[in-house]
Parts: structure tokens; C-alpha cells; sequence
């Protein structure tokens, strides 16, 4: 999954949220300079990505995309779900996305200081350009596909991804809608879990 479904599954814990936005930027041994519920995120960040990728629903979609996209056909699989989840956002969470958008970029920008550089670099751009809000037009999918198609290590078909999207709408809609709410249950089991055994 991309920024937002990561952030709102962090549950609205601002150090979850921080471990879970950092956490492809840093190593495993590294996280053992962060407060626990900041590894905490970290943690959860790394499950969410593994129970991801092996959903049959994102199969499906990797499956779609993988002729002109092969190996990057998860990563545009990932901000495609973002873009679902934006969409839809009124029946996942009674904040409006504008708000939660708000309310986690300050919470984020609370946390600069330990930040590892290349996170530091993305967040004023994510907030400057609105990421998490603009994931819920197509224009701004776009704009998120242009971009990666330019920072790839190798030649890529990223900047025409959103035409992918438009041709199988509704396929890829239908892949997200029966896949989130698994993983928002994972996720929120997995949290539950650790929270009550760090209590005893």
C-alpha cells in the first residue's frame, strides 16, 4: 500500500503514524533509536506490505498490469488503492480526508527531527501539493505516475499507469473493495495484539 492507506491504518496514533511513514526509509536495526510505538509503526508498516502481497485481490490487479509494467505493476498497484481509498474515504472514517490529510501532515511535521533525510525530503512536497487529498482524483494519480516515472532507476511505462487505471476501472475498484477491509482487520488485529501484550 501507498502514504494514505499506511497513515490511516496507523489508527490515529501519531508515533505508529511516524514509524509507518518512515519505515521505507530506514533499515531493521535502525529502528532500535525510536521510541517503541514509533518501531511500533515501523513494524506494522512491514506486515501490512507483506499481507498486501499476498492477497489474491492484488494479485488480480499486479496481473492486469504486469505486460507493460512488470516488475513496477506493485508499486502502481499501491498508489492505485490510495486512489480507492481516497474515493471512498466517507465509508472508511468519519473525518473528513481533508482533515485527516491536516491533521497528519502536522502530526508528521512534529516529528522532523527524527525523520531519517530521504523522508525528510518527500514530506514538505506531500504537503505542499496536497498528496494524500489529490490521490482521490484521477489528475492527481497522474501527477503521482509522472513523478515516479521520472525518479525510476530503470526505463519505465510508469507515465501512461493512468491509463491502465481508466481501461479497467472498475476491475481495480472491485480488487480494492474486497481486499481493504481484510487488511484493515489484519492491521487492526495485529495493533490490538501488540498493544495488550506491551500492557502486562
Amino acid at each position: 500500500m501507498n502514504f494514505l492507506a499506511h497513515l490511516y491504518l496507523s489508527r490515529g496514533s501519531k508515533q505508529i503514524m511516524v514509524g509507518n511513514f518512515i519505515a521505507d526509509f530506514i533499515k531493521g536495526e535502525e529502528t532500535e533509536t525510536f521510541q517503541k510505538e514509533v518501531c511500533l509503526g515501523v513494524v506494522l508498516h512491514r506486515k501490512i506490505d507483506s499481507f498486501t502481497n499476498k492477497h489474491r485481490c492484488f494479485a488480480h490487479s499486479k496481473k492486469r498490469l504486469w505486460p507493460r509494467h512488470r516488475h513496477y505493476s506493485s508499486v502502481i498497484v499501491d498508489i492505485f488503492y490510495d486512489h480507492f481509498l481516497a474515493k471512498n474515504w466517507d465509508e472508511y472514517s468519519t473525518t473528513s480526508l481533508e482533515e485527516f490529510a491536516s491533521q497528519t501532515y502536522s502530526s508528521l511535521q512534529q516529528y522532523d527531527e527524527i525523520l531519517p533525510a530521504r523522508a525528510k525530503r518527500i514530506l514538505p512536497h506531500m504537503v505542499a501539493n496536497n498528496w494524500l487529498v489529490n490521490y482521490r482524483n484521477l489528475r492527481g494519480i497522474d501527477r503521482a505516475m509522472q513523478g515516479m516515472a521520472r525518479r525510476a532507476s530503470f526505463p519505465s511505462q510508469m507515465a501512461r499507469a493512468a491509463e491502465d487505471l481508466k481501461k479497467d476501472y472498475k476491475s481495480f475498484e472491485s480488487d480494492f473493495r474486497n481486499f481493504f477491509p481484510e487488511l484493515k482487520a489484519h492491521s487492526i488485529n495485529y495493533l490490538q495484539s501488540r498493544l495488550a501484550t506491551d500492557s502486562k
